[in-house]
């Protein structure tokens, strides 16, 4: 009986697949390598700053949509006084 072993490439686990079949015969998982308390703070702080850059950044771009809503505004009115005496013709009228 032929066997082969496979490494996951999503994993890392060990599997052991026969060879006539395909069927999977043994699975192991990889070992993970628990890290130091102070590693892990060292993390979570890290994504803590992260997040509040995005928030940030987030808050700053809402502040500037709503500057830049307000001049698109105005230019769309600007263009609908200078088009008031063209009547308005449905593109489906046209056929």
């Amino acid at each position: 009986m032929e066997k082969y072993s496979v490494t996951c490439p999503c994993c890392q686990a060990s599997l052991t697949i026969d060879a006539q079949t395909g069927a999977l015969l043994a699975h192991a998982e990889k070992k993970k390598v628990l890290g130091s308390f102070e590693e892990l703070q060292g993390e979570l702080s890290k994504q803590k700053e992260t997040r509040e850059q995005i928030f940030a950044q987030e808050m700053s771009s809402m502040k500037d949509r709503e500057r830049l809503l307000e001049e698109k505004f105005k230019e769309a009115l600007k263009r609908a006084d200078a088009d008031s005496d063209t009547p308005y013709r449905n593109p489906l009228d046209l056929d």
